[in-house]
């Protein structure tokens, strides 16, 4: 009935895009060294106002307890929310969760390879592939090298199915005085992916004694 159409027309409202979703980031954490990436990333997006979700591994508490003097409650606390992996249930399982996407870091090849084919057996695998099915963004930074060619083959499925793989690749033009100099410029790497800027120093800016090093060498070649 047309009238039945127009009423039901009205009470349609627009889905919500990257834009106008909510201030919410789902950070994954995996079994691959590095933890101290997931601890600066959750450390930022705390400072930057972004709501955090977390997921953590059983591999990923192993390494925690490596690398780091961090229990376990301590880093769960880094989040706002944290949840059990095998909590299926979870808002983050679900597409109408609304979120800005997710960071899985660091990411093992085994996680890497679940989430790009589609092996949704945990939380964190099922919220991946639900980021992706939801066309949000999702980032992995891949924590391997060498990579063989197994490893080269998933990052392609999961970068054909709208994921961005982000290896953790020190910049080494802001002359990083320390690991955490090292830490914090790619962790802002990450987040300029998602438009929060955490004001580390870029190509070109004179706080980084970038354009000073540009006329030393244009000299030196001159």
């Amino acid at each position: 009935m047309p009238g039945h159409d127009a009423r039901q027309a009205d009470t349609v409202t627009p889905r919500p895009d990257a834009a106008t979703a909510p201030r919410r980031i789902v950070v994954g954490v995996s079994g691959a060294t590095g933890i101290v990436y997931a601890t600066r990333l959750l450390e930022v997006l705390r400072q930057a106002g972004t709501e955090t979700h977390l997921v953590i591994t059983p591999a990923a508490g192993m390494t925690r307890a490596c690398e780091t003097d961090l229990s376990a409650e301590d880093l769960r606390a880094l989040a706002d929310v944290s949840y059990p992996i095998g909590d299926l249930t979870a808002p983050i399982s679900s597409g109408s969760f609304q979120t800005m996407g997710m960071i899985v870091a660091p990411c093992s090849m085994r996680s890497l390879a679940e989430i790009a084919y589609g092996m949704t057996g945990n939380l964190l695998t099922r919220a991946a592939d639900v980021t992706l099915k939801e066309r949000r963004r999702l980032l992995l930074m891949a924590r391997e090298t060498p990579l063989s060619m197994t490893h080269l083959r998933a990052m392609i499925a999961v970068t054909e199915s709208g994921g961005i793989v982000a290896p953790p690749v020190p910049a080494f033009y802001t002359r990083p005085e320390s690991l955490d100099d090292i830490v914090n410029h790619t962790v802002a790497r990450l987040l300029d992916l998602f438009d929060i800027d955490t004001g580390a120093p870029r190509w070109g800016d004179e706080a980084a004694g970038l354009a000073a090093t540009r006329a030393e060498h244009n000299g030196r070649k001159a």
